[in-house]
């Protein structure tokens, strides 16, 4: 079986994932918010000097805070246990963003870097920050199972455009189930598997077209792969076609239960 990654794909490359700007608005409403209450000892500044700082540094915060969730999400199951990923997310973003407050709330309301004495009192804010901004994110990312669905138009089925990134020796099989391997997308197909460079995130925004789901943070499924559904302890394991298995993690298997997969 090849494992060969597919140096060009045939589509262009996605946009950023929905996650990616719900953390960026995010990150800005909160930097408006801080700005309008004149957190942290910040209200004796002009309004647009505050707001500047508070929605730099929160926008900031919010691009570091995406890297880290992803990161983050490679060790822990955001719907199996929400509260471990805000405790962890917190603490891989608050390190670095100390420094980073630090830096920058000298230089803005000093016009100086501020003397090393000053990053211990920035711990407390930073990680109550940093923990709100966190359990928000998570917490709106755990909304709903992403479900792909296929699409007649004109009597005529659209194509997911993911598709198009099949490696040239499956074009035209059929698409059994999508895992995440690290960067990487491994493909299973009724003609064998083969790996691509693609999130998950983002190929599941490009299978609309086809009928399936996300049954895990680490799998899609084709809905008419599946010939057998294993069930226990709030948990299923699905059999796909070529004897491939499957998990299903609880938060979706509710979903896909509700929505008649068995």
């Amino acid at each position: 079986m090849s494992q060969t990654v597919d140096p060009a794909p045939q589509s262009p490359p996605p946009l950023p994932p929905q996650d990616f700007w719900r953390g960026i608005g995010v990150a800005a409403l909160g930097g408006v918010v801080l700005t309008l209450t004149g957190a942290f000892g910040t209200g004796e500044s002009p309004l647009w000097l505050r707001g500047s700082y508070w929605i730099f540094v929160m926008v900031a915060g919010g691009l570091w805070g995406h890297a880290a969730g992803m990161m983050v999400d490679r060790v822990v199951d955001l719907y199996e246990r929400p509260w471990l990923t805000v405790a962890v997310q917190t603490a891989v973003i608050s390190g670095p963003m100390v420094a980073f407050v630090w830096l920058a709330t000298g230089l803005t309301f000093q016009g100086r870097i501020y003397d090393l004495e000053v990053l211990p009192e920035l711990i407390l804010p930073v990680v109550t920050v940093t923990s709100a901004v966190s359990a928000v994110n998570v917490f709106l990312g755990r909304g709903r199972t992403v479900q792909t669905h296929a699409v007649v138009r004109a009597d005529v089925p659209t194509t997911a455009r993911f598709l198009d990134r099949l490696p040239p020796r499956l074009r035209g099989a059929r698409l059994i189930a999508v895992q995440s391997e690290d960067h990487y997308l491994r493909l299973h197909t009724d003609r064998g598997a083969d790996l691509i460079l693609m999130r998950l995130a983002d190929a599941v925004a490009e299978l609309d077209g086809l009928e399936g789901a996300q049954t895990h943070r680490s799998w899609w499924v084709s809905r008419d792969a599946v010939r057998d559904v294993d069930r226990g302890d709030g948990r299923a394991t699905l059999t796909l076609d070529g004897g491939l298995t499957v998990p299903v993690s609880r938060r979706h298997a509710r979903a896909l239960r509700a929505a008649g997969w068995w």
